[in-house]
């Protein structure tokens, strides 16, 4: 086959253009549904992403996510705290771990993340964080781009209720964004934080030690939490790393 490797691959670059063009037109038709059409949802599914949004806009902000967290990983049992589309249960956290759990209030996007990100140690729940929480023990616990659709108050409870779930040497990971206006940037937003110093003040009540860190694009400003009573990504004592 060699002689014909340059045809060849001539024929599947072509099919390739055209699929990625079908696919991220596709994925912008269900953006516009899904956000243009009222009622708009409390998630976001991460397809979007990654076949309309991050071609035409350039911006890897939405793999931060996944990232971060990824590097907290300690190959246990991982809970995910609405989940939402479990985008990131599937691609980012379940090859690594033993199990993951989902949990999302939406019946509606669990149903979409258990046919679209469905893998053999991941389980998707219906289920109200506040209130009904997984029960075990879990070496991570991710809270992704969701506290801002809480109240403080709502917050503590929650915070308490992850304490009482996580193994001792546990990391709990999330991400939230920064209040630019001068009001949050979705109606659906209960608040939204104005700096890493503000969301450090509420994280580190409930952690021995807690890093906040930030990144800025041009559509968002991102902030980035670890936490945990052990050991932290780039911590002196952590194992994924080598110092000078």
């Amino acid at each position: 086959m060699s002689p014909a490797k340059p045809l060849l691959e001539g024929l599947v670059q072509a099919e390739c253009a055209v699929a990625a063009r079908w696919a991220g037109a596709a994925h912008g038709r269900l953006l516009s549904v899904q956000w243009g059409i009222p009622p708009v949802a409390e998630n976001f599914e991460h397809d979007i992403d990654l076949y309309h949004l991050w071609p035409a806009r350039r911006s890897a902000m939405w793999v931060e996510r996944g990232v971060f967290s990824g590097l907290a990983l300690k190959g246990g049992d991982v809970l995910d705290l609405c989940c939402g589309d479990g985008f990131y249960v599937r691609n980012f956290f379940s090859l690594r771990s033993r199990r993951v759990v989902g949990v999302d209030f939406d019946p509606h996007i669990i149903a979409t993340a258990r046919r679209k990100h469905a893998a053999p140690n991941v389980e998707f729940l219906v289920g109200d964080i506040r209130s009904a929480l997984p029960g075990g023990s879990f070496d991570n616990i991710v809270w992704d781009a969701a506290i801002e659709h809480f109240s403080p108050q709502e917050t503590a409870v929650v915070f308490q209720a992850i304490r009482q779930r996580l193994a001792p040497s546990g990391v709990v990971s999330g991400y939230t964004i920064v209040q630019r206006g001068e009001t949050t940037s979705l109606p659906l937003h209960e608040r939204e934080f104005r700096s890493k110093e503000e969301l450090l003040a509420e994280v580190a009540p409930h952690f021995a030690h807690v890093t906040v860190f930030e990144t800025e694009y041009p559509e968002r400003h991102n902030i980035y939490f670890w936490a945990s009573d052990g050991v932290l990504p780039f911590g002196p004592d952590w194992p994924g790393q080598c110092r000078t």
